[in-house]
Order: structure tokens, then C-alpha cells, then sequence
């Protein structure tokens, strides 16, 4: 009996619990079902609302609230501040330019001219005083002193070369040569002006250096062991160069006076649009400060070298017309517009050159502060070079050809006959001379205001640097970098094994006695890399080639006209 009962009430319960599963299975079911009809009512609800507003969208897109849109646009500029600042300053810096570079081109313009003046004021007079103490010491004695001092001794040198070179010019006929090159055509002329140009720039690179070598083999001192090929034969080189180097310019000149001449002006017209394709050949180069002190140089250079060709061609004219001054005002308006083309085509070239290469216009002024110091330091008692020398490796302007050309011309175009026109030249003579003085008075005044400005006072008063051989210094740099390994020499020990005895290294290379450069307080003074990133370099031990650290940077003073500066010279 209550077996019965107790299976009687576990069937109950265990109907209980799938009658409450059930329910909750139904539940659940009921639950999942009202969500799916909520899900889809509201996927329904967003397809109607992206209907209407697609709908509305496209109401709302028409031409009116389009054009709308456009005209009442707003934008910030100061949200970029920095960029349109930036932009604006090279804006000022290029209205900036003509000004600074008129200042520049006209203090080297006086400064070239004073080298110029100097080879017919002071330096016959140097030459005179210097042969008079020649003739004068065997009455005076010697007394163990030099014959000559080393400034005397170079004076003689360049008066001996304009003579020698003058006597030379006078077998060279100037008008056979016009008539040679007004027979060629426009062309041709166009091509032969581009080539001279070439010439004259790589005369000028190996001219300086002929004239260097022959001061300083004449003046070396006897106490040092001379390896040289004697001075005649390096005073004939200087007469050669100098003789060439003025032939070659007045084919400039007689080419430039055939343009002149020409009925149509094509010739001028071309070699004039010469000048603007030198625009495009340098605004769109990579630039330092001292490329573009060398252009700067190179422009001042040949901005003197044109004035004075054209006044050797106004001579050689005015001559052909028994000095009617008539023809003179004919010939203005073309020597203005040679002049202005030069100058615009100047100042459009530094312009776009500073503005490509982000350099400020106050550069300039440390260019002129640059070719004042030169001036300053060929006054002080430890000068080592005359004034005239400097300019010519500063600027590539050697005024020795120039000036003998226009000697020559001058010479043959005025007739001087009678005491009258003697005392006409020496008057002119005499109003050179006093502007010589007066010119050199003014740059005297000016390059210690410009010399002040850049603090470089103390320069002045520095001995002058030691340079170096490039052969030797190369070398020592060279083997400053090369690593030797350690050498083993094999032995053999009592066995009759071989060993490697280790030798001890050789001393550093780097600890010898090379020659060390002399380290300038103006290093930090208009400073640009002397070459690219690295130089390979080779190593002794793998032989793989490496990149060496970046060699010290020159400063603005050693930049010569014809000096690499990077990987080229402007």
C-alpha cells in the first residue's frame, strides 16, 4: 500500500515538471516571436524614414541652394598662419632684391675699377720708383739687404709683361680683324660670342693661377729648397697668357661691334637674348650662400667687363666718324638697352634664385662686408697679396689683358701730335690718378662701416692662415681613414709545429706627424658644405666602400671665384 502511494505521487511530480517546461518552452517561443515582429516592424519604419529622407535629399539638391552654397562659402586663413607668413616674406624678399643686389654690384663695380686704375696710375709709378732703387744701390751699397723688396719685384713683373705685350698688340690689326668677322654670318657670330664667353671664363681660371706662380718663384726666399722650372720660363708663360687673354677679348669686342653695326640689329638682338636664357640655366638649381656668392662675383665680373667693351666699341666708332658727337647719340640708345637688359636680367636671376633656395635678402650684405675685408686686409703691415690680385681671385678679374686692350685701342684711335695734346695727356693723366685716390678714399670709408656691421674687426688683425698642399692634405685625410690590420708572422717551434706569433700593430697613422689645418675663428661665419652628404671612402681591410663624416665647411673668405663649392663652381 504505500509502495503504491509513494510511486503514485513521483509520477505526479514528474508530471508537474513537464507541464512547467512546456509552459516555459511556450513562453520563450511567444517571446521570440514578438521580437521578430518588433525587429521587423522597425527595420520597416527605417526603410520608410530612408525612403522619405532620400526623398527629401533630393528635394533639397537643386541648382539655387547650389549656387547658394557657393556665394556664401567661408573659409579662415589663420587656421594656416605660419604658411601664408612664410609666403609673404618671400613676397619682401623679392621686392627686397634689386635693392640689395644694386648695392653689392655697385660696390664691386668701384672696386674692380680701382684694380683697373691702378694698372695705369700707381703701378708705372711703382715701377719707376722701384727701377730707380734698382740703379741707385751700387752707389748706396747693399748692405745685406735685398736688391728689390717682394712688392717691387712683382711691380717690375707686370710692367715688363704690359710692355712686352703692348709691343706684341701693336703687329695685330684691329680692322682686318672687323672686317674677318662682319663677313661670317649672324649665326656663326651668335655661336663664336657664346664661345669667347667660355674662353674668357677658363682664361681667367688659369691666367691668375700663371701670375701667382711666377710672383712667387721670383720672390721665394733663396733659404727654402726650390722645386721650380726657373722664373724666364714662367715670365714667358705669364707674357703668352696675357697676350692671348687680350686677343681673345678683342674678338669680343670687335663682335660686339659688328652687331652695333649691323643695318637689321639681329646680331645685338640675339646676343642680347643670350643674357635671358642664363635665366634658365641657373633659377632652377639647387643654391648655398657661397654658389651664390661665386654668381654674385661672376656678375659683378662681367657687368665691368661689358662697360668697358663698350667703350672700346664707342672709340673704335667714334673714330670711324672723325669723333662726330652726333654718331655718339646714335649709338646710346643700343648701349642703354645692352646696359638694361643686363640689369633686369640680373635681377630676375638673383630674385628667383633666393626665392627657390629660401635665402634672405641681408645675405648680400655679408658679400659686400666679405670683398670690404679684402680690401682692408691688403692695407695691413701682414698683407701677403696686393689689392688688384685679390679682386682678380675673388671675382675672376684680371685687369692686365683688359687694360692692355684698351691701351691698344686707345693708342690707335687718338693721334697725339704737338706740345698741346702732350699737356692734354698729362692732364688726363693726372684727373686718373686723383680719381684713383678719391676712389680709393671712398672704399677705404665704406668697407670699415661695412666691416663694423659684420663684426669681423678681429679678422683683421689675425695672422694669415698656412694652407696646406691639396696633394698632402689629401693624403694625410686619406690615411687618416685607412685601417692596417694586424700582420702574424708564422714561427717554428722546437717541434716543428708552426706558430703565429703576434706582432704588435704598427702606431696609428692617425697619431703621425700630418699636416694639420689651421681652424679660422670665422668658421661659423656664411658657412655652406664643401661637398655632398658623404665621400666614399675605401677600406683596407673588407676593400668595401663607406661613407666618410662630412668635411668641415669653408668659410666665406677662402671662396675664391673659381673654387668648388659643393659639387660645382657657379
Amino acid at each position: 500500500m504505500a509502495d503504491s502511494l509513494s510511486s503514485g505521487l513521483g509520477e505526479e511530480q514528474e508530471n508537474e515538471k513537464e507541464g512547467r517546461e512546456r509552459d516555459g518552452k511556450a513562453a520563450k517561443t511567444e517571446k521570440n516571436k514578438e521580437k521578430d515582429r518588433v525587429t521587423d516592424t522597425l527595420r520597416s519604419n527605417d526603410k520608410n524614414r530612408g525612403n522619405n529622407g532620400k526623398k527629401r535629399n533630393l528635394s533639397d539638391l537643386s541648382l539655387v541652394r547650389f549656387i547658394t552654397t557657393e556665394l556664401t562659402r567661408g573659409y579662415f586663413l589663420e587656421h594656416n598662419e605660419a604658411k601664408y607668413t612664410e609666403r609673404r616674406e618671400r613676397v619682401y624678399t623679392c621686392l627686397r632684391i634689386p635693392k640689395e643686389l644694386e648695392k653689392l654690384m655697385t660696390f664691386g663695380f668701384f672696386l674692380c675699377l680701382d684694380a683697373f686704375l691702378y694698372v695705369f696710375t700707381l703701378l708705372p709709378l711703382r715701377v719707376i720708383l722701384a727701377l730707380l732703387r734698382l740703379l741707385t744701390l751700387p752707389c748706396c751699397g747693399l748692405g745685406g739687404a735685398r736688391l728689390l723688396q717682394p712688392a717691387q719685384v712683382c711691380d717690375v713683373l707686370k710692367g715688363f709683361i704690359m710692355v712686352l705685350c703692348y709691343s706684341m698688340m701693336s703687329y695685330v690689326d684691329y680692322s682686318m680683324m672687323y672686317h674677318l668677322i662682319r663677313g661670317q654670318s649672324v649665326i656663326k657670330l651668335y655661336i663664336i660670342y657664346n664661345m669667347l664667353e667660355v674662353a674668357d671664363r677658363l682664361f681667367s681660371s688659369f691666367g691668375q693661377d700663371i701670375l701667382d706662380a711666377l710672383y712667387w718663384t721670383a720672390t721665394e726666399p733663396k733659404e727654402k729648397k726650390r722645386a721650380h722650372i726657373g722664373v724666364i720660363p714662367h715670365f714667358l708663360m705669364a707674357v703668352l697668357y696675357v697676350f692671348l687673354h687680350a686677343i681673345l677679348i678683342m674678338v669680343q669686342a670687335t663682335t660686339l661691334n659688328v652687331a652695333f653695326n649691323s643695318h637689321n640689329k639681329s646680331l645685338l638682338t640675339i646676343m642680347m637674348s643670350n643674357n635671358f636664357v642664363e635665366i634658365k640655366g641657373s633659377v632652377f638649381k639647387k643654391f648655398e650662400k657661397n654658389n651664390l656668392f661665386q654668381m654674385s662675383n661672376s656678375d659683378i665680373k662681367e657687368r665691368f667687363t661689358n662697360y668697358i667693351l663698350l667703350l672700346i666699341v664707342c672709340l673704335r666708332n667714334m673714330e670711324q666718324f672723325s669723333w662726330n658727337p652726333d654718331h655718339f647719340w646714335v649709338l646710346f640708345p643700343d648701349v642703354v638697352m645692352v646696359i638694361a637688359s643686363e640689369v633686369a636680367v640680373d635681377v630676375v636671376k638673383h630674385a628667383f634664385i633666393t626665392k627657390f633656395n629660401d635665402i634672405s635678402a641681408d645675405v648680400y650684405g655679408e658679400y659686400r662686408a666679405s670683398l670690404a675685408f679684402d680690401l682692408l686686409s691688403s692695407r695691413q703691415k701682414n698683407a701677403y697679396t696686393d689689392y688688384s690680385d685679390s679682386v682678380s681671385r675673388r671675382m675672376g678679374f684680371i685687369p692686365l689683358p683688359l687694360a692692355l686692350l684698351l691701351i691698344r685701342v686707345v693708342t690707335s684711335s687718338v693721334k697725339i701730335q704737338g706740345s698741346l695734346s702732350f699737356m692734354c695727356v698729362l692732364l688726363f693723366y693726372l684727373g686718373m690718378i686723383t680719381l684713383k685716390v678719391l676712389n680709393s678714399i671712398l672704399l677705404l670709408g665704406t668697407s670699415c662701416g661695412f666691416v663694423k656691421e659684420a663684426n669681423m674687426e678681429e679678422k683683421l688683425f689675425n695672422p694669415p692662415p698656412t694652407v696646406v698642399s691639396s696633394r698632402a692634405n689629401s693624403r694625410a685625410h686619406r690615411s687618416k681613414h685607412v685601417h692596417i690590420p694586424p700582420q702574424q708572422e708564422p714561427t717554428i717551434d722546437k717541434g716543428g709545429a708552426s706558430v703565429a706569433a703576434d706582432v704588435s700593430p704598427p702606431p696609428s697613422v692617425a697619431e703621425s706627424s700630418a699636416p694639420t689645418l689651421p681652424k679660422s675663428d670665422s668658421d661659423t661665419f656664411l658657412t655652406t658644405p664643401d661637398g655632398d652628404d658623404g665621400e666614399k671612402i675605401i677600406n683596407a681591410n673588407t676593400g668595401l666602400e663607406g661613407l666618410e663624416p662630412r668635411t668641415p665647411k669653408k668659410d666665406l673668405l677662402e671662396i675664391d671665384r673659381f673654387t668648388i663649392c659643393g659639387n660645382r663652381i657657379d
